[in-house]
């Protein structure tokens, strides 16, 4: 395996490489052709509409060399180590120890401006085919495009707003480094006819008004979107616009409308919930579209990130693949709180490294049974290499990554009416688990209260390692518990919250409020250092 760089974490006040994102004065290069010579044909805005899917897998933006520097992914991977489901064993090859251990994530660090520069320029991406296409002269396939490119943007102003969005937590209190009152606000919001002197006295939007300009863009998505045919599953389709309204309305907590719109992915007839043979393969699982992916993001051999050899998803993600950064060191594992919560009927235990003399010990579906010996309990076997294959990162890490899968939806409906109707939340989940996962689940909640934490439990389940649950527990308020009898966590992450934990509303890069001054005093707590590490 190549040597990582050395790990630093490099001060915006003396690095000249930390770059401000406000200015929406750049585009993306075209190959000379100006954005309104792409906005002439189908064809031509085409190249736009596929810088979209393409920069989820932009590497290295920083110039940095930093192996945490790949793409959405690697964010993905972020949100999850900050949770309680998803330790890393320590290691000197662990570049994401500064969200695992809640250090180094304040206003001057790469760490942070690595997660702000990656939307900011995601951002412009999906801002460059809006501002290339107008609706007045466009073809009916422009205008679908222009669909796609509008729910693009509402996804990723969703991630920001619910990963900026300062919420009370038992560790910082919502006054930001320069006084001023941060609770409820977000990020920013810039639309392809922003100028550069509005971005630069931009302010961060409340909540309210995050959420009216998401839902607008996805209202303006649903009606055309349908108006081109999306060749590939790294586009989003009106499923797709369903399922983000139902996260969107979830973020509000207007459960009413996350149901509708879960609902309604649903009844698109277009998905089927993972099998276990899908589920499972040592070939294919987690790594390329099947029944249940609704949308997902792809890797091929000839990208950066892949031709680095190990920065990429399946470096970091697969113990199983022996090339990658996770296998020679700082393998993924699920919290043994969260295993153990696990029945050993649930098909989804089979994707972890079962304890020694433990029912499942053994069972565990492997692609290699000597290299799976040596990994610790707990390791994860839900990643595949691409095609299997463990050795070449051409083909290992040339794989997709989920973004939505219908099992949200299922799971996204039953929360939501739980909040309402227990008895009806309760009868839904029972539905999916017993259809889907093992017929002889039972919910044994009744209450709201318990209805919702057994969905909950399950989502973490699910969607362990999809970068999802992060949102969960933010939303619900839900603790982060770390240190227990038995725990798998390193020292360094023992921390056991009361409440969602400060370190899940992340802090904007300094040099941003250099140049946007509406923001300047509105940054939030640095939460850096605020919990005690507790011994066991």
């Amino acid at each position: 395996m190549k040597k990582p760089y050395k790990y630093l974490l490099v001060s915006a006040l003396v690095a000249p490489m930390l770059l401000s994102t406000g200015c929406i004065e750049e585009t993306f290069p075209t190959n000379g052709a100006t954005q309104e010579q792409l906005a002439a044909s189908s064809k031509a805005t085409e190249a736009l509409l596929w810088a979209m899917p393409a920069y989820f897998n932009k590497f290295n933006l920083l110039n940095s060399d930093a192996a945490y520097d790949w793409g959405y992914g690697s964010i993905m991977h972020i949100r999850d180590v900050m949770t309680a489901d998803f330790p890393v064993v320590s290691s000197g090859y662990d570049w994401y120890t500064a969200w695992e251990q809640n250090s180094h994530i304040g206003q001057n660090y790469l760490s942070t401006q690595f997660i702000w520069n990656f939307y900011n320029k995601q951002v412009l991406t999906c801002n460059n085919i809006l501002g290339a296409v107008d609706l007045e002269t466009a073809n009916d396939v422009q205008k679908g495009y222009y669909g796609m490119g509008l729910a693009f943007r509402a996804s990723t102003y969703l991630d920001m707003a619910r990963m900026y969005e300062f919420l009370p937590n038992d560790g910082t209190e919502p006054i930001s480094p320069d006084g001023k009152d941060v609770l409820g606000l977000t990020v920013p919001i810039v639309t392809e006819k922003t100028t550069e002197e509005e971005s630069r006295n931009n302010p961060r939007a409340p909540h309210k008004d995050m959420l009216d300009f998401i839902i607008a863009d996805l209202d303006q998505a649903e009606e055309i979107i349908s108006l081109a045919s999306r060749p590939a599953k790294t586009l989003p389709d009106l499923s797709v616009v369903y399922g983000l309204k139902a996260r969107a309305y979830m973020w509000d907590e207007n459960y009413a409308k996350a149901a509708e719109y879960a609902r309604k992915a649903i009844a698109t007839g277009q998905y089927e919930p993972t099998t276990r043979d899908q589920w499972l393969s040592t070939t294919s699982g987690f790594n390329e579209p099947n029944s249940a992916w609704m949308w997902c993001f792809q890797a091929v051999k000839e990208d950066d990130a892949v031709q680095s050899g190990i920065i990429n998803w399946t470096s970091w993600l697969s113990n199983e693949a022996q090339y990658g950064y996770c296998a020679a060191g700082p393998f993924n594992m699920i919290g043994a709180d969260l295993y153990n919560k696990i029945s050993d009927r649930d098909f989804r235990k089979l994707s972890f490294k079962a304890p020694e003399n433990t029912p499942l010990s053994g069972q565990e579906p492997v692609i290699d049974a000597s290299f799976a010996a040596e990994l610790p309990e707990y390791a994860s076997f839900k990643f595949r290499p691409g095609s299997g294959n463990t050795s070449d990162f051409n083909v290992g890490s040339a794989t997709a990554v989920p973004l939505m899968r219908i099992e949200e939806m299922y799971l996204i409906e039953a929360e939501a009416i739980a909040h309402t109707s227990p008895a009806q939340g309760k009868q839904l989940l029972e539905d999916f688990m017993k259809t889907y996962r093992y017929p002889t689940y039972t919910c044994r909640g009744a209450s709201e209260e318990e209805v919702v934490d057994e969905i909950f439990l399950q989502k973490r389940i699910e969607f362990w390692g999809e970068g999802l649950t992060f949102f969960d527990y933010k939303r619900l308020n839900k603790p982060v518990v770390r240190a227990y009898n038995g725990t798998n966590f390193s020292n360094a992450t023992l921390f056991n919250t009361t409440t969602r934990p400060a370190w899940m509303n992340f802090v904007i890069i300094q040099t941003e409020g250099t140049s946007n001054l509406a923001i300047k005093d509105y940054n939030n707590p640095d939460p850096s250092g605020c919990y005690p590490t507790i011994n066991l």
